[in-house]
């Protein structure tokens, strides 16, 4: 299983961009039958996404096919797998044919017809995967707030579409970016900060900007599409990403316990809230070190927070054991797995998500 979410978004990427009816037929390959159906891939690619299968019934269950199962041993429990939905993506999808696109969609994330991906990732405005560099409130002024054409014309009918096919889906989403007005160079002399990189929040419009979380999840589920969890900010250590946004443990912090937390509990939201959302090395940033621990320190903030996030771009996933060891953090993870320049997959897991 791990496998399959590791692998898939690259598939899911340049498939968009490619599936086309008009292509040459190629010959159908016959599903392979048997009492358990597993879908491989292998780092070399050699296999990508290859189905098989195997009998486990009482005749045909020979070494080395044998699996003891414990029953009084139990280990995580997995909230899901799945891909990241950027506006690239769905821009590609809406390329397609109507019955292409579906059919793709219903074997991605259909439980009785597909993979079965129960997870979905995306951008709160923009991300580098995006057609251009947007928030969805770029005039100053928070009641300038609106869901921009990305959203409206791209990733909400791409998202609706997959709705209709696994109701199920789980949808998780983080910031690259604030809107620019918000920025500051830093927060020793809070000089504006008119670019899309870098930049910190400006303190004086944290309830704003928990204000644009609460309109943005509040604009999608008006259009039927439930938000999960969010982070504060994706990346937050990341200074250089296209859009991108400088965030220390202590803004986050502060962030989430006066401004975002407190305005998704007013607002009646179920919302989750993931702290951190980064590699595992912390980018080598001493003071970093420990960020959503640091966090879940202080009993104002962790009232707020449902588990921590994690990428899988720098560090040792051991991290995640280092984590474990602090009582204190023994809540919810999210794992995300880089694959290639074209995309990420998602992995969401609670609990003991070390062990895996």
């Amino acid at each position: 299983m791990r496998n399959i979410a590791l692998t898939f978004l690259g598939c899911f990427t340049i498939l968009a961009a490619c599936s086309n009816s008009d292509d040459a037929e190629k010959p159908v390959t016959p599903v392979p039958t048997g009492d358990v159906t597993i879908y491989a891939t292998t780092s070399s690619l050699t296999r990508d996404l290859t189905r098989d299968a195997v009998n486990f019934s009482s005749k045909d269950n020979l070494a080395p096919t044998s699996i003891t199962l414990n029953p009084t041993e139990q280990y995580q429990t997995m909230d899901g797998f799945g891909a990241a939905i950027t506006g690239a993506t769905c821009f590609n999808l809406l390329q397609m044919k109507p019955e292409d696109r579906h059919a793709f969609l219903t074997e991605t994330f259909s439980d009785d017809k597909g993979f079965g991906f129960s997870y979905i990732r995306i951008s709160i405005g923009c991300s580098d995967f995006s057609l251009s560099e947007y928030t969805c409130c770029d005039t100053k002024g928070i009641e300038h707030f609106a869901l921009q054409s990305e959203e409206k014309d791209y990733i909400l009918p791409i998202l609706k579409e997959i709705l209709s096919i696994n109701p199920s889906i789980k949808v998780i989403a983080a910031p690259w970016t604030c809107p620019k007005w918000m920025k500051v160079k830093s927060l020793t002399d809070l000089t504006p900060l008119d670019s899309w990189t870098n930049g910190q929040l400006n303190p004086a419009y944290y309830q704003d900007y928990a204000t644009y979380f609460v309109k943005w999840v509040q604009a999608f589920n008006a259009e039927g599409i439930d938000i999960y969890a969010v982070t504060p900010q994706n990346e937050p250590l990341n200074r250089g990403n296209s859009a991108s946004l400088y965030m220390s443990w202590e803004e986050q912090r502060d962030f989430v316990k006066t401004a975002l937390g407190p305005k998704f509990k007013t607002a009646g939201l179920a919302t989750k809230i993931y702290a951190y959302d980064h590699n595992y090395d912390y980018s080598d940033i001493a003071t970093e070190k420990n960020y959503p621990g640091k966090m879940y320190e202080d009993a104002a903030a962790s009232q707020y927070l449902a588990g921590a996030a994690y990428h899988n771009y720098g560090g040792n996933r051991e991290e995640l054991l280092n984590i474990h060891t602090k009582p204190i953090l023994k809540r919810n993870f999210f794992s995300r797995r880089l694959l290639s320049e074209h995309g990420i997959a998602d992995v969401i897991c609670r609990n003991d998500c070390w062990k895996i």
